[in-house]
């Protein structure tokens, strides 16, 4: 018999009973592998459910002299709520393999694993994999091996219909080819390259300017965004710069500074790879950012300033490099026709950040 406080108890408690299904968890591994699985070259040497995921770098070392591991870790923010809302599941992970991977690859680093973190209120074998399938078609398109992760069921610290998804990726660059803004000097041009939308920022502020101040559903069709719904608009995948990056440092080209244009906009980002010494104009009449920007500006009345250190307004990656390269790097990008390049701004002597013209 089983007592509690001198009183026999009538029922037995298992781990199901406290919120967590076992049984569920292993029908979500059993989905995911497959996906998994496609992203590994031989190099993976363990597969899911090791203690530790293995990786030779045997290949990954072959051309390199002086080997520097660079690691990254983030999320998706509250987009995780806009994606509850829509039931759309497999962009987010696709979201998270480009927020975190790009983040190394401005570094000059060749992203080599992935690893993920999924928190939820009830594992839902379907929606994992559908999550686990985004992230590994994201990987296999940059080259890189999902080597393992976390799902983690916690009905106590999350609630019902909520989730949190984090990456964390590892990756390698020869110490003389790592990219980290030195050489940048004055007279250097900021090359654009756009963003698909929102990207994975900002969506704090807009879900409450478009859920809570105006009051629209997921579905609705604003005439503003012409024709498209409000879930297509926020939840458009994040540009996965992986690739495209590589191709133009493989193409030669002179890039002495790259920028990720993520939380805090272009008014944040820029200044982390720009020294003392230096700051940025950017040019707002070379480019104009996608409808769904001005839509929640003039819901919420929103100062500009405020919308350029929360959105990335349309620029997605900043380049910095020498004058005369638009044509050579519009060349290489061809291959990936949902990039566009322009001229977005100069470097200059002085103090000042980002300034706006």
């Amino acid at each position: 018999m089983d007592w509690v406080r001198g009183e026999q108890l009538t029922l037995k408690v298992d781990y199901r009973s406290a919120g967590v299904d076992i049984e569920a968890g292993n029908e979500a591994v059993r989905r995911m592998k497959s996906h998994v699985k496609k992203t590994h070259s031989q190099a993976v040497l363990t597969g899911l459910g090791s203690f530790g995921a293995l990786f030779s770098l045997r290949d990954a070392l072959a051309d390199i002299e002086e080997p520097v591991m660079v690691q990254s870790t983030d999320g998706v923010g509250t987009k995780t709520k806009v994606t509850v809302m829509a039931g759309r599941y497999e962009a987010l992970g696709q979201d998270l393999v480009a927020a975190v991977a790009g983040d190394i690859a401005v570094m000059g680093a060749r992203p080599l694993t992935f690893l993920d973190y999924l928190g939820l209120h009830k594992v839902e074998p379907e929606i994992v994999e559908s999550l686990i399938r985004g992230m590994s078609d994201a990987c296999a398109d940059a080259g890189i091996a999902l080597v393992g992760g976390e799902t983690a069921e916690m009905p106590s610290v999350y609630a019902p219909d909520e989730l949190d998804v984090v990456g964390f990726v590892t990756g390698i660059v020869d110490r003389k080819k790592l990219i980290d803004g030195a050489d940048i000097c004055a007279g250097d041009v900021l090359y654009a390259i756009n963003s698909s939308g929102l990207h994975t920022n900002g969506f704090s502020l807009a879900r409450k300017l478009v859920f809570d101040l105006a009051q629209h559903a997921i579905d609705d069709k604003p005439v503003e965004l012409a024709g498209v719904s409000i879930a297509d608009a926020l939840l458009e995948p994040h540009i996965n710069y992986v690739a495209p990056v590589r191709a133009l440092l493989d193409a030669g080209l002179p890039i002495r500074g790259m920028a990720h244009i993520t939380g805090g906009g272009l008014v944040e980002n820029i200044p982390r790879i720009i020294r003392e010494g230096l700051y940025c104009t950017v040019d707002r009449a070379t480019w104009t950012p996608q409808p769904v920007f001005s839509w929640m500006q003039q819901l919420g009345q929103v100062e500009d300033s405020e919308m350029y250190r929360t959105f990335n307004m349309g620029v997605g990656l900043v380049l910095i490099a020498p004058h005369g390269l638009l044509g050579d790097i519009t060349s290489v990008l061809r291959p990936f026709p949902k990039l566009k390049v322009w001229e977005l701004g100069r470097v200059n002597e002085g103090t000042g950040g980002v300034r706006f013209e």
